[in-house]
């Protein structure tokens, strides 16, 4: 029923001496595979070159404070403008170059300081030395970065902008369009609060 001994053993010995050759891609040398010495070279001196540049912008710290600070720059003032509609009072807005804060008057006595909208400040090193209170709605600027300083001006109840020489109450405003620039490690970022309007954007 079986096949004879000779057909088995010769099927055995065709599989036993069978070679395999191995796959090659298309265009390929015969025993070339991987990368050169050369090749292997270039692409480490290109990897150091970008790690050299890129690494000066990835551990500097001042390049992402400065887009933080600018939008705790633009959140408090847009606050301090929604809070003096809600609360039907003035509320004045002092850059000092070394802080944001927002008072119920323009001396910024510690009985008139607008508590934070959290109930606390972000409490950092830089608002704690400049600002010495945790609940006030006070900013410090951090290490490392520079921020324009400008006359303190308040928004009225109506949300309207008016610069501190105006006298209330009156409705004519002499503010003009205010750009606070945040600047680190050769980024600048600016906020501007438009005249009339009160627009922090």
């Amino acid at each position: 029923m079986g096949r004879p001994d000779g057909a088995a053993t010769d099927r055995h010995v065709t599989c036993a001496n069978a070679q395999v050759t191995p796959a090659r891609l298309s265009g390929s040398k015969t025993g070339q595979s991987g990368f050169t010495l050369v090749e292997l070279v270039i692409v480490l001196v290109v990897v150091g070159i970008l790690a050299a540049f890129a690494s000066q912008r990835f551990f500097n710290r001042s390049t992402y404070d400065a887009a933080g600070y600018s939008n705790q720059v633009g959140s408090l003032i847009r606050y301090g403008q929604k809070l003096a509609i809600a609360q039907n009072r003035s509320v004045f807005v002092r850059l000092n170059g070394s802080s944001v804060a927002l008072c119920y008057d323009a001396a910024c006595t510690a009985a008139n300081l607008v508590q934070s909208p959290g109930g606390n400040s972000s409490d950092s090193a830089a608002t704690r030395l400049h600002c010495n209170n945790a609940r006030w709605a006070c900013e410090g600027v951090p290490a490392g970065l520079a921020v324009t300083a400008h006359p303190t001006f308040y928004f009225d109840p109506a949300g309207t902008p008016f610069a501190l020489a105006d006298v209330q109450p009156t409705l004519v405003s002499t503010f003009a369009t205010l750009v606070v620039q945040v600047s680190g490690n050769g980024i600048v970022l600016a906020t501007r609060i438009e005249a009339a309007t009160g627009y922090v954007h």
